[in-house]
């Protein structure tokens, strides 16, 4: 039977589960204790600060809680520092946070309950001084999938930050699981009450993935609105906001190019997986977005996992056809829809501590082998930046020449 999440991230356009390797679910001791997890450190080289900010935008009430008269949203910056010494590593998740997480979300057959989520801290420090070299930084936004925290996609935009980016990643408030503002207030996911009131009823289900959509892009231009005058002291006239990127997981992938379609600041943007039209699988033909409809005049970069490509995803097919920039497309064999998030690195330790079979980890994560699969997708998302942001040579990969990894195989 499908998890409470994997259920209502399928009804969100195809948002599911993650993917593991068979051999990390090998057969080992159980802890006896809940499960705590370490993340990948980052490949680039710059240590990473990072701070959060709070954004309100009075402009707009909130449009999933009537009560609620304006929008307010997290966000956390992720940056290039000059030295971390001494300074504590931030959590991927504060306390209200993981216990929203662990509440909503179960990845297939992982007992949640028995995953310490609170206890992950990242590679990133908490206010650190910002590094004197490299700057001023382009700046990469980040999305999540539906139902999922910003938190969730931590070890790619680590990285990026330690190649010399500094990544926003966006909160998305009543659709993230759990969002923790100052002062411990805690917000959790509307989406599975309203997925529960429109189904079955398909016509209301399309109208739910629109708003959830409408809500998503709304918030990413506010966030471009916001942030130059929302910076803390320590990293004013240290971001390029001249140069802007947008990139996301599934649902995220979708807001990135959306909102690249419908704000000319944005000018790149990458979608790890993403489906570009209002469906519940993404296989399924119409009700397209408007960036798939009409396409997009500035680079794109579209990585899907195992079988997504134009034959099989006719959003993206068409978003191809439509589109008068360049563009490149690419899958990684072996891949599932989750191994574009941190479920890459979590879910086979997870398994390893409980013992959960190779057939769990296969459901969550696939079959690539987690270090490739990282690797592979931190190489081609700071490549298409590294191009498009910073006019630098990324050595023929982007366009197949050379350094492709095995698993990957471009549309």
């Amino acid at each position: 039977m499908p998890t409470r999440r994997a259920a209502m991230l399928s009804a969100m356009g195809a948002l599911a589960a993650s993917a593991v390797p068979a051999r990390a679910a090998a057969a080992g001791p159980r802890t006896a204790g809940p499960v705590r997890l370490t993340l990948p450190a980052p490949s680039g080289p710059y240590p990473v600060g990072t701070v959060s900010l709070r954004l309100v935008d009075a402009s707009r009430a909130d449009p999933w809680v009537a009560s609620q008269p304006y929008r307010e949203l997290m966000v956390g910056i992720r940056y290039p520092a000059r030295t971390v010494g001494g300074c504590p590593a931030a959590p991927q998740m504060l306390p209200g946070e993981a216990a929203g997480f662990a509440a909503l979300n179960s990845f297939t057959d992982v007992p949640s309950s028995r995953v310490d989520w609170a206890a992950t801290r990242t590679h990133a420090h908490e206010g650190v001084p910002v590094a004197r070299d490299g700057g001023p930084f382009p700046v990469v936004c980040y999305s999540p999938g539906a139902g999922d925290p910003r938190s969730l996609g931590t070890t790619l935009c680590d990285d990026l930050a330690s190649r010399g980016y500094a990544v926003v990643t966006l909160d998305h408030t009543y659709d993230a699981s759990a969002v923790e503002f100052p002062g411990g207030r805690v917000e959790r996911s509307v989406l599975p009450a309203e997925f529960a009131k429109a189904y079955p009823d398909q016509q209301r289900i399309t109208a739910l993935l629109r708003k959830t959509m409408d809500v998503r892009v709304a918030d990413a231009r506010f966030l471009l609105d916001a942030l130059p005058s929302a910076l803390p002291q320590v990293l004013c006239g240290r971001l390029d906001f001249g140069r802007i990127g947008m990139f996301g997981q599934s649902a995220g992938g979708f807001t990135a190019l959306q909102t690249m379609h419908d704000d000319p600041r944005i000018a790149a943007a990458a979608d790890l997986d993403g489906v570009l039209a209002y469906v519940q699988e993404d296989s399924t033909p119409g009700n397209l977005s408007t960036v798939a409809a009409e396409g997009l005049d500035r680079p794109f970069l579209l990585i899907g996992k195992d079988g997504n490509d134009l034959g099989t995803v006719p959003s993206w097919r068409a978003l191809w056809r439509n589109s008068r920039g360049w563009h490149r497309g690419l899958s990684l064999r072996g891949a599932q829809h989750a191994t574009y998030t941190d479920a890459e690195a979590m879910i086979p330790q997870i398994a390893r501590g409980l013992g959960l079979p190779r057939k769990t980890v296969v459901e969550n994560i696939g079959t690539i082998a987690p270090r490739h699969a990282i690797t592979a997708q931190r190489a081609y998302v700071a490549a298409f930046f590294d191009r498009w942001l910073r006019g630098r040579d990324d050595g023929g990969l982007l366009d197949g020449a050379s350094g492709r990894p095995p698993e990957a195989r471009l549309f």
